[in-house]
């Protein structure tokens, strides 16, 4: 049987209207979820991550890494950024997304939030070095947390709980008509690590 299989076929589409977004959930169980939640946080180039807010450099607390089939370079928040090459950790992972989806992708920002303390504000991801409208697979491990989206004119709010080893997609027009968050919250004291499978353009 397919290790997949379950996951396959038509999904609801998690937004009312202006894009698409489809919650997967767990495709990846239990001590395997553990072990690659273990191997990222050990293997993954992780640097806190900065901002340039009004001409001033901010350092997070949550820590990034940005890699890519080639050394591909992503500007957001105004910080430029130059991916490193695969590790097989994150082509294995990639694969499962690509698979289960049935997208392809080639980078990856992953994002370290060490407890439910740490969060991202509402944004979409619309750069310019994206491939306008392409998928964007969010695969999570560790501490289960809420994600948030709400339409830019609407100001509809959905709801989305990830869980450890689940995926999430978002594609079509979402990042032009919704914003999505993680919101800090004091329930959460365990570490979260989340891949943001990605398809830069290349012209």
């Amino acid at each position: 049987m397919d290790l997949f299989e379950s996951h396959r076929g038509p999904l609801n589409n998690l937004l009312p209207y202006d894009g698409v977004v489809h919650d997967y959930g767990a495709v990846i169980e239990g001590g395997t979820a553990d072990r690659y939640f273990d191997e990222l946080m050990k293997e993954i180039a992780w640097v806190h991550d900065e901002a340039r807010i009004f001409g001033r450099r901010i350092v997070t607390k949550r820590k990034v890494a940005w890699y890519a089939e080639r050394p591909f370079t992503y500007t957001y928040s105004k910080v430029t950024k130059t991916a490193l090459l695969w590790l097989p950790l994150l082509i294995e992972l990639k694969a499962i997304a690509e698979q289960v989806s049935g997208e392809t992708f080639n980078s990856c920002l992953l994002n370290l939030y060490h407890d439910g303390q740490e969060g991202m504000a509402w944004h979409s991801d619309g750069e310019k070095d994206l491939l306008k409208d392409g998928a964007i697979a969010s695969m999570s491990f560790g501490a289960e947390r809420k994600f948030l989206l709400k339409h830019k004119d609407s100001k509809e709010k959905v709801s989305v709980q990830l869980k450890h080893g689940s995926l999430l997609i978002m594609k079509g027009s979402t990042q032009s008509h919704w914003l999505h968050r993680l919101p800090p919250t004091k329930r959460v004291h365990g570490p979260r690590v989340n891949l943001t499978f990605r398809q830069i353009f290349v012209g």
